[in-house]
């Protein structure tokens, strides 16, 4: 699986147990809400400082996101 995937999957996983939508989670993270859906579709080339802002909003380490 391609690591877009892989954080795309981890993205929506912990915002689903969290319980917010992506448009929740983009306002907390200071991002556009299609930004948040094409990151969880594995679309976008996330930067490390946006993985970092999505993380502090899931309230997890961004290692989290990376992981398998």
């Amino acid at each position: 699986m391609s690591i877009l995937k892989t954080i795309g999957e981890n993205v929506r996983s912990y915002r689903k147990k969290l319980g917010i939508s992506q448009e929740e989670l983009g306002d907390m993270a200071g991002l556009d809400r299609t930004y948040v859906g094409g990151v969880e579709r594995g679309e976008r080339n996330i930067s490390v400082l946006n993985i970092e802002k999505l993380a502090k909003a899931l309230k997890i380490k961004p290692e989290k996101l990376l992981m398998e």
